[in-house]
């Protein structure tokens, strides 16, 4: 990932943060009253305003300090979103079973995580790419792998399991993890009144996630 810096968003304003996915989809209405619908983007992008996020004057110098730091939108970094960060559900313990990331073919030592989205209409598997590191759990077909049967890239999100340990054929590979969401600011300018700020009024900080 290029121009990225592997470091977190201050903690505190992030988890104050809005936040959400972002599709983009484009829609046709038709003479017959009809609508044709047509998916522009393959996957979901997430939006946060980190500005929601900063009850203070020391937060909102460290965000200042950080965007300095990132030179505006130049380099990317590492978010903690309020609303979805680990593999299971929103407190839920994390699980060695939460998601399935591949099928052993006996050859294959690589796996990138991943977490899907479904429900009876339909699914979405999103890759991700910043684990948080000393929480991923792993195993193949339910049984627990320790800690020395794989190594986690935290800068891509790859399994790698150590040679003798690699999954045979037909098995299923599941991992559980917290994680982080690769972003970037969307704006190289960051306007703020001390006057409006004791006021009440709090600047937007706009962040936009990067793709894998």
């Amino acid at each position: 990932m290029n121009g990225f810096h592997e470091v977190r968003f201050p903690l505190r304003v992030a988890l104050g943060a809005t936040a959400g996915p972002v599709r983009r989809t484009d829609i046709v209405n038709l003479s017959n009253g009809r609508e044709q619908r047509n998916q522009r983007w393959h996957a979901s992008r997430r939006a946060y305003d980190a500005g929601t996020g900063i009850r203070s004057l020391a937060d909102l110098y460290d965000v200042l300090a950080f965007f300095e730091a990132r030179r505006g939108q130049l380099y990317g970094f590492r978010f903690r979103d309020p609303l979805d960060q680990t593999s299971g559900r929103p407190h839920a313990p994390i699980s060695r079973e939460d998601q399935e990331i591949g099928t052993g073919d006996g050859e294959t030592p690589t796996f990138q995580l991943v977490k899907t989205y479904a429900d009876q209409g339909g699914s979405w598997t999103r890759p991700i790419a910043k684990p948080v590191g000393g929480t991923v759990v792993v195993a193949v077909d339910g049984i627990a792998i320790a800690g020395d049967g794989f190594a986690v890239e935290a800068a891509t999100g790859l399994v790698t399991f150590a040679a003798g340990r690699i999954p045979s054929q037909g098995a299923r590979i599941t991992a559980g993890y917290a994680f982080e969401v690769p972003v970037r600011f969307d704006i190289d300018r960051i306007e703020v009144s001390l006057a409006h700020f004791d006021a009440g009024r709090i600047p937007a900080i706009p962040l936009t996630e990067i793709l894998p």
